[in-house]
């Protein structure tokens, strides 16, 4: 489900919604592990939208860990801003869709 197209003008919603969160995970020297991903996991089955802070300070690097977390963690990075990403992955069950979009 992470290739979930999305519209320019969804992409932009979720943004906005993400504004106003707070990052829910930090991805720091540990690096991309199993538990970091397994709280993924957990965060966007909970939320589908979760902003993770990127502790890492190369842009080029940054870029790439957003690239490996959106593959590796089964979702969509709509956003960036800084050390900030924010993935998105749509509940399969509309019961439990969180963000209307």
């Amino acid at each position: 489900m992470h290739d979930f197209p999305l519209t320019g003008a969804q992409r932009t919603k979720l943004r906005g919604i993400g504004q106003t969160l707070e990052p829910a995970l930090k991805l720091g020297k540990a690096g991309l592990t199993r538990e970091f991903f397994l709280e993924l996991q957990r965060a966007l089955d909970e939320h589908e939208l979760v902003k993770v802070r990127l502790l890492e300070k190369d842009r080029d690097a940054r870029a790439g860990l957003r690239v490996r977390i959106a593959g590796e963690g089964r979702c969509v990075c709509v956003g960036a801003v800084g050390g900030t990403a924010l993935f998105f992955r749509r509940q399969e069950d509309p019961a439990r869709q969180r963000v209307v979009i």
